[in-house]
């Protein structure tokens, strides 16, 4: 069976793998330039794409003249996992079998580009991987595939991330191995008057509200260890917080957001409810480090207010 995966994001990655003897070209997203050298940053799909001799095909839209390509390949069957752009219905009616895609959320709930980062925004104990046969619409197709995934306490994007990404990897074969044999199975339909979405996330969205409680700020604190990162302000400048712990049944001993105790764990932060352990932290132009290292260096920060 004849491949042409679509993918642009390290999750992406070891369904490649898992897939790749029968994968006859890989499309991804151009690279864009970063950093002050505006020097260009390969994503991890092209990285591995290379690594594995692949042809690569790399766009910016379905419009460009690259994408074109994808049908002079033949190709049976789609793969899209975590692309990053709606792939038109042009593109979908070209593999002979169709296009399948993978999706990090127990459809159809959480539907749209961030459903990792919203369920964990939301405090849900349960996610999961969804494929579906892809359709025009956004997340809408049938389910041919569907398993559960528990998210763990001290579960955060990065670590969900990869669990999800490994899980959805394992069940292509057996997939892929039916589709091959006996074509496209009839999925289940969604049921659309269930469906919640997840929309894109923003830098905004990790600013903490210290008035909200611990739980909340913890939650966007894993949720968003990816980008961009939960943050707050100490002195005027920039604090970004990579690791924390909500206690959502102590007291708070200050005002929401006054840093009341400093110990090896990390720093105490009083919130509207409970209080938040602060264990790693990055000050605006300093590098990341345990906040326990970072309270050394910074005289008078027991009482300071995070705004």
């Amino acid at each position: 069976m004849r491949i042409v995966f679509f993918g642009s994001s390290g999750f992406s990655v070891p369904s490649l793998r898992k897939t790749g003897d029968s994968v006859v070209a890989v499309v991804t997203k151009k690279a864009k330039p970063k950093g002050r050298g505006y020097q260009l940053d390969d994503n991890e799909v092209k990285r591995a794409a290379s690594e594995m001799g692949l042809p690569l095909i790399e766009i910016d839209s379905f419009r460009d003249e690259e994408a074109k390509s994808i049908a002079d390949h033949s190709p049976d069957l789609f793969i899209v996992v975590s692309f990053g752009l709606m792939v038109p219905k042009w593109a979908l009616d070209v593999p002979s079998k169709g296009p399948i895609n993978i999706h990090p959320s127990l459809l159809p709930h959480y539907r749209g580009p961030s459903p990792i980062q919203w369920a964990l925004l939301k405090g849900d104990s349960m996610t999961g991987v969804t494929l579906i046969i892809m359709n025009e619409k956004m997340d809408e197709g049938d389910i041919i595939y569907q398993e559960h995934v528990p998210i763990r306490d001290d579960d955060n994007y990065i670590t969900l991330s990869e669990r999800l990404s490994l899980k959805a990897a394992d069940a292509l074969p057996g997939i892929l191995d039916r589709i091959d044999a006996a074509g496209m199975a009839e999925g289940a339909k969604q049921d659309h008057s269930n469906a919640t979405y997840a929309p894109m996330i923003t830098r905004e969205m990790g600013r903490i509200d210290w008035q909200k409680s611990a739980a909340a700020a913890d939650r966007q604190v894993k949720a968003l260890v990816g980008w961009p990162a939960a943050f707050t302000t100490l002195d005027g400048k920039l604090l970004k917080i990579f690791d924390s712990i909500a206690d959502s049944t102590s007291l708070p001993k200050g005002l929401p957001g006054t840093v009341t105790e400093i110990s090896k764990e990390g720093l105490i932060v009083s919130t509207g409810k409970g209080v938040l352990t602060v264990r790693e932290l990055q000050m605006e132009n300093k590098k990341r480090m345990p906040a326990y290292d970072f309270s050394k260096g910074y005289r008078g920060l027991q009482g300071k207010l995070l705004i």
